[in-house]
């Protein structure tokens, strides 16, 4: 890809929450725009997710794969404001969620799916912008 893409454009073309849309691609990472509001399936990927909220408030709650030492790991919430960014490690069941529309960017590498393993009716595709 050779012009320039500017996320605030992009986002302006997204009219669906839980869409993701490619901006750019990265070697074999894919920055992705999406808007989100309500609240997601639990999933999780077999790669580390980036979060980077643009605008607005997102939780991720976060369920921690047991472990031998810990049966049942306590539930954790992370909360996002615009600027803020943060990684969910492989392999960590979440659910992000947000009370009002959330415009962010998500980093994560080529082919993985947005719901995971998951599946459902919030499994989407990823679109391209015009």
């Amino acid at each position: 890809m050779s012009q320039v893409r500017n996320i605030h454009s992009a986002l302006s073309q997204i009219s669906q929450p839980w869409q993701p849309h490619r901006l750019v691609t990265v070697n074999e990472q894919e920055v992705k725009a999406v808007k989100l509001l309500g609240e997601f399936v639990w999933h999780d990927h077999p790669v580390d997710e980036l979060f980077f909220v643009i605008a607005g408030e997102l939780a991720i709650d976060m369920r921690p794969a047991p472990t031998a030492e810990n049966s049942a790991p306590e539930e954790t919430t992370v909360h996002l404001g615009p600027g803020d960014m943060y990684v969910v490690p492989r392999g960590v069941e979440h659910r992000p969620r947000a009370a009002q529309e959330v415009s962010a960017m998500l980093f994560e590498p080529r082919g993985v799916v947005n719901t995971g393993n998951a599946g459902g009716a919030l499994t989407s595709a990823v679109h391209e912008l015009e």
